[in-house]
């Protein structure tokens, strides 16, 4: 519900859509008596209304008779200027109450260059930036999501934070907080408890990180034995029983993915040294092909879309994927619902899949990552240049003339010949194109599109040791790679290396990286992962006026003995075994 005082006044922002609330699927509730909690996501509304997580957990929480759950996202500025010079404060779409009328604000954190944004979100909704700031009054502020997996920069902001799975821990936490409130208990109660009583939620507050004289983590110590030494991750075991969104809010305008979106398996079983999420959302659980049909017939039913796309870590390892054909195909051409897969292994590509999902035809997307064999090995990526040829000998002899192919930069040992090695193999798979499909007059060109993205430490990986090349060596890598490009044929895209330096600062930061992220918000950066926001010398100056060392964080070898920031969260797998893995990649 748009608030009354910008009625009439959205014709002078980009896309109205996203802030007037009214679509289909959301719910509305009689707030009285009510937990309010708000789901925000740190980004503009298209982006985090394809998240399936928001989704999920929208309604889950929502399906708590004394929870209403509603969403926010960040306004783009042009929005942002309106509501300050009308005097509304951030509100929440569903009601339009302003956020600090809620009981529980809550930040789904995708990505590292969103910590600007949660701070100019709370801004604009009044709500002070850190939890020690913060009075009985304002809302408990809580995130989740795959950052929180290293919640030390941006731990000052948040009174709490759910770590691991959300479905089954966040109605605990609804159900401590109806406890807590009956009893007359403080918000500092109420943490306590969260932190002492249930399993995945961290508190801040109740740890303190202690420094020895170099700068390195020397302790961190909890306030009492009560409070956790580890905090463990939760995870939804029934996995194929688990809440899935079959009535979703249906969005006014095009999102990023504007489709029912199924989720197959949740987790990886490749164990790719340098990918975090393989890491984080072990172990690997399945839905049966019977349960997805159903959730495909059911959302296609209440949303009206016309797409379903199958999501995975690793879909062509889904186990029942040929069962989910059987079953869907017949009834997806009747109904005319298109059937889509997200990116594919090179070493599981197949021509029957391609006869299987036309929509491969239009879209094919590979990730060989590293452009030699050796540092494929090293990465332990597990595919080869014969798997290379044989997915692009189906994909090309299949009538499709050009594919797009993934890559890192800078990946731990990576050498001058192993980024021409990308060239190479781009080259090889033109070559492939030509053997099986020779020339003829008017047909379309080929074109190989080659994306590559710069390396990032991620904690909880067995790269988590390694730090990044300097900024330096990445542009140096990057115009490297782009003189080894002989032909037109071959398109080359790359991630702004500037970006990926902060990504690996905040990404190994610890809890004195907050200051920084706190300057660079105040001297007015927000949107970090737009190009047309994001500012390297607003970042820099920020890290300098705060008193931090941004190659401490992004391109220190870390020695294997040094305590980590993130060394308390368990995320069920060992250090031992990352350290194993660390030693194993420089064999």
């Amino acid at each position: 519900m748009l608030p009354e005082k910008l009625r009439g006044a959205l014709k002078t922002v980009e896309k109205p859509g996203r802030y007037i609330g009214g679509e289909k699927g959301e719910v509305i509730k009689d707030k009285k008596g009510k937990i309010r909690y708000c789901i925000s996501f740190p980004d503009v509304y298209e982006i985090g209304m394809s998240n399936l997580g928001i989704r999920i957990l929208y309604g889950v929480l929502n399906s708590l008779e004394d929870v209403w759950c509603e969403r926010c996202f960040a306004p783009w500025d042009d929005m942002a200027a309106l509501m300050k010079s009308k005097g509304v404060p951030l509100y929440a779409l569903e009601s339009g109450d302003p956020l600090k009328a809620f009981d529980f604000v809550s930040f789904s954190i995708q990505y590292e260059l969103s910590y600007t944004n949660v701070l100019y979100m709370l801004d604009l909704a009044g709500i002070p930036f850190r939890a020690a700031d913060r009075s009985e009054s304002d809302p408990v502020v809580i995130c989740g999501g795959p950052c929180v997996y290293n919640p030390e920069p941006f731990a000052e902001f948040f009174d709490v934070m759910s770590v691991g799975e959300g479905e089954e821990a966040l109605p605990e936490l609804m159900a401590l907080y109806r406890d807590c409130r009956e009893k007359g208990l403080s918000k500092k109660d109420f943490l306590y408890r969260a932190a002492a009583e249930l399993e995945g939620f961290y508190v801040p507050s109740l740890y303190t990180p202690e420094y020895k004289p170099d700068g390195t983590l020397a302790a961190f110590v909890r306030a009492d034995k009560n409070v956790p030494a580890k905090v463990i991750k939760r995870t939804v075991k029934d996995f194929d029983a688990s809440y899935y969104p079959t009535s979703p809010v249906v969005p006014h305008i095009e999102t990023v993915h504007d489709r029912v979106v199924l989720e197959a398996n949740r987790g990886c079983w490749r164990g790719c040294r340098f990918c975090q999420a393989g890491v984080l959302f072990r172990p690997i659980r399945t839905r049966k092909a019977e349960t997805l049909y159903r959730q495909a017939r059911e959302a296609i039913a209440n949303t009206g879309y016309s797409e379903i796309s199958l999501c995975s870590l690793s879909i062509s390892d889904y186990k029942e994927l040929e069962k989910f054909c059987s079953l869907i195909f017949d009834w997806a051409k009747t109904e005319h619902i298109n059937v889509s897969l997200p990116s594919m292994r090179l070493d599981s590509f197949s021509r029957e899949l391609m006869e299987r999902f036309p929509g491969l035809k239009r879209s094919l997307t590979f990730a060989p990552e590293a452009g030699t064999q050796a540092l494929r090995d090293r990465i332990r990526k597990g595919v080869t240049e014969e798997d290379l040829e044989k997915s692009m000998e189906v994909a090309f002899s299949s009538g499709r003339n050009s594919v797009k192919l993934y890559f890192i930069s800078g990946l731990p040992t990576e050498t001058d010949e192993d980024v021409a090695g990308i060239a190479r193999l781009a080259e090889k798979a033109l070559d492939v194109f030509y053997r099986v499909r020779p020339k003829t007059k008017g047909g379309k060109p080929v074109s190989v599109n080659i994306s590559v993205s710069c390396f990032i430490p991620k904690p909880h990986t067995p790269f988590q040791w390694d730090g990044q090349n300097s900024l330096e060596e990445l542009l140096r890598k990057q115009e490297l790679l782009r003189g080894e490009i002989k032909t037109r044929k071959i398109d080359y895209s790359w991630h702004d290396a500037r970006a990926s330096r902060i990504e690996a600062v905040l990404a190994r930061g610890d809890r004195r990286v907050a200051r920084a992220i706190e300057a660079a918000y105040r001297a007015g950066q927000i949107f970090d992962g737009w190009d047309e926001h994001f500012s390297i010398e607003r970042w820099e100056k920020a890290f300098e006026d705060s008193g931090v060392s941004p190659d401490f964080y992004a391109n220190r070898d870390i020695p294997l003995d040094e305590l980590l920031p993130w060394d308390f969260i368990d995320v069920g797998v060992s250090r031992a075994f990352l350290e194993k893995e660390h030693e194993l990649s420089r064999k």
